[in-house]
């Protein structure tokens, strides 16, 4: 075998002891693997990695950038082993991913929507109540779309009024809080799950559809499109526009009003917050603050007050 791809071998077996998943890397290595050995290369270079993260003329510069960090971060390791090795450098093909404008749905926007899954085809069915209680809880606990519709019949505790995330983005587990209210509908939902699937397909999902079967990321995807076209958020054919995600952004955004609408110290609670959303770094619930005008009011209005308040 060809040291460096049994070097890229060791550095993926080591990564992923550690609880680093790696997909989309372990292929792209593999790839590079492949490339080294048809070039004859017996040690790595910053021309050959970028000869082989910029092969395709029509791939997009941010999948040079993503294949260019996947061969320095396997660089970094193998240089320990292999001194004649170069770690290509910081800022070769850089590029700096826009983040999506959040919208940040209305009380009546939401209702609206919820209104319109109950009306959902076919009446009297399941699926109405499953898109209804499924867009109703993304939108009162910010979880993940992927999260939600993971959720297994065993993670809804209704009783203590707790869900508990399993296998979320960055491999950690959670517990959520629901209110009462959320409770309440999602009882109903199970009650009428467990009539629609009696003697049927028995599924551990908690959202399923009328035939017992997990939910389909697609079909949610184009039925929420339906729902947004029909309430006036999306345009008809419209490639863009509010998206599942924007419930999540919602969320975060209301929280941090209510706190400093109340007076509390939104800094020193917004750790709270990035663990109820799953946030491996609270820098990156910091975003949320520069996503909307109101808060960074609020944000403002209390800077200023400190100082005014300074001897």
């Amino acid at each position: 075998m060809n040291p460096l791809r049994e070097s890229i071998q060791d550095y993926l077996a080591l990564r992923r002891s550690l609880g680093f998943k790696l997909r989309e890397a372990g292929i792209c290595l593999a790839k590079f693997a492949a490339f080294l050995e048809a070039r004859g290369a017996t040690h790595l270079t910053t021309q050959l990695a970028l000869e082989w993260a910029q092969q395709s003329p029509s791939t997009q510069p941010a999948t040079w950038a993503q294949r260019l960090g996947y061969v320095r971060g396997f660089a970094r390791y193998h240089a320990a082993s292999d001194p004649q090795s170069e770690i290509p450098p910081p800022g070769l093909l850089p590029f700096h991913p826009r983040r999506a404008r959040p919208y940040l749905y209305s009380e009546e926007e939401i209702a609206h929507l919820l209104r319109c899954a109950l009306e959902l085809p076919p009446a009297g069915g399941l699926r109405p109540l499953t898109y209804h209680c499924l867009l109703g809880l993304l939108s009162v606990t910010g979880l993940r779309i992927g999260e939600a519709i993971r959720l297994q019949l065993e993670d809804v505790n209704l009783q203590e009024g707790v869900l508990t995330i399993r296998g979320t983005k960055f491999g950690k587990s959670r517990l959520v809080p629901i209110h009462r209210s959320t409770q309440n509908v999602l009882a109903q939902y199970r009650a009428c799950r467990a009539r629609c699937v009696a003697g049927g397909i028995a599924s551990p999902f908690f959202f399923i559809t009328s035939r017992g079967h997990h939910l389909d990321i697609g079909d949610i995807h184009r039925t929420f499109y339906k729902l947004s076209r029909r309430v006036g958020l999306r345009a008809a054919g419209a490639s863009h526009g509010p998206r599942l995600h924007d419930f999540r952004h919602r969320f975060a955004v209301h929280t941090l009003l209510r706190w400093y609408r109340s007076g509390e110290d939104a800094e020193r609670r917004l750790p709270v917050l990035s663990t109820y959303l799953g946030h491996v770094h609270v820098a990156d619930t910091y975003w949320y603050l520069s996503a909307c005008p109101e808060l960074m009011g609020q944000a403002l209005a209390r800077l200023e007050q400190r100082w005014e308040q300074r001897p």
